[in-house]
């Protein structure tokens, strides 16, 4: 439960007005920062709804397919450079942020991330991957501005941070393919 505790604090901290505005005025900070940040609060968060409900994860999310795919719709969506923009300019938009990242994407990510093979888990990474390469391609040579709030250089640098991303999660997947992780695993004594 102390999980969820640090969760909610990360959470009021994000949603406080002057930090939201600074890391919403620069538009790598707003989509690779804050975003994963408030995915990451509801991920703590987490724990407290699992103890709390068990039985609607077990009906609803028991194989952890049905969360993951919530959690890829979710994310999905805020990559968009119109969700992103209408974000800024609406506040039922700014609203559904607040509440779909950290409830909608990070909750269920939690719940889903064991229960799934490792194959599934390996094609989750290898679909951001690709995803990731996919917008730092169309950021970096739009020949549009995609963002109405943001400029042209910032979407050139957030097209450079989402290949930059994509390249970690390159490496990543050479490490688990290379490295015998069960030599290393921690046995759980619970």
């Amino acid at each position: 439960m102390e999980q969820a505790k640090y969760g909610l604090i990360l959470f009021i901290f994000l949603a406080a007005p002057p930090v939201a505005y600074v890391m919403e005025s620069i538009m790598y900070l707003h989509m690779h920062m804050q975003m994963p940040m408030l995915v990451i609060a509801g991920m703590l968060m987490a724990r407290f709804f699992q103890i709390r409900f068990p039985q609607f994860f077990e009906k609803w999310n028991g194989n952890g397919i049905p969360g993951i795919l919530l959690f890829i719709i979710i994310i999905g969506f805020w990559m968009l450079p119109r969700a992103m923009d209408e974000a800024l300019s609406e506040l039922n938009v700014e609203i559904f942020k607040f509440i779909s990242l950290p409830i909608l994407a990070g909750v269920p990510l939690r719940d889903s991330w064991k229960k799934l093979s490792e194959k599934i888990q390996n094609g989750i990474i290898i679909l951001f991957t690709v995803l990731f390469l996919l917008m730092g391609w169309l950021y970096i040579y739009s020949p549009v501005q995609l963002c109405n709030n943001y400029l042209k250089i910032e979407q050139v640098t957030l097209g450079w941070a989402f290949i930059t991303t994509s390249i970690g999660l390159v490496v990543y997947m050479i490490y688990i393919t290379v490295v015998d992780r069960t030599k290393y695993e921690i046995e759980n004594n619970e």
